[in-house]
């Protein structure tokens, strides 16, 4: 993996916010983390991009292409792909209010992790590939609401019901 550093300063964040734009575009991304620094009127944005090249993403097994895509709609059953179909609105929710791509709070693989595994716990989330203990800290709560939520109104059955 590598790493790629931004800052956009807030004023004047046109330029700055296409280029992070721009290389994230062209890039496999894996994960974004930004940070706010308050500095009057020198405060900005703090972005630190990790990403893997196209040669890494051919050669890794865990890492998949772009265009290589994958029907859940076919994969899950009608149930999982419901309860699928949710949280991707969950996610995308999340993901406007943070100002980020969907991807960057949990990809389809993982949602579709989520749902075939019955997940219910956060320790359970913590099992997934790719799901750190930022994401659950800042994600899993209303991910495992909307699946609370999806098992008590008669759907799936519940697994990993001990609720870390």
């Amino acid at each position: 993996m590598k790493y790629r550093f931004f800052t956009i300063p807030v004023s004047d964040t046109v330029n700055a916010a296409h280029e992070l734009n721009q290389f994230c575009a062209q890039h496999r991304i894996c994960e974004v983390e930004k940070h706010f620094v308050a500095h009057g009127a020198a405060s900005f944005w703090s972005f630190c991009v990790t990403w893997t090249d196209q040669e890494t993403a051919l050669t890794s097994g865990s890492v998949r292409q772009r265009n290589d895509k994958i029907d859940y709609k076919e994969l899950l059953g009608d149930d999982e792909f419901t309860l699928y179909s949710r949280l991707r609105v969950l996610r995308k929710t999340i993901a406007e209010r943070e100002g980020t791509p969907a991807y960057n709070v949990f990809t389809n693989a993982q949602l579709a992790a989520v749902v075939q595994q019955r997940i219910t716990t956060k320790s359970a989330l913590l099992e997934i590939e790719g799901i750190g203990k930022m994401r659950v800290e800042k994600y899993a709560d209303e991910l495992l609401a909307c699946l609370k939520n999806f098992y008590a109104s008669g759907h799936a059955d519940e697994k990993n019901t001990d609720h870390t």
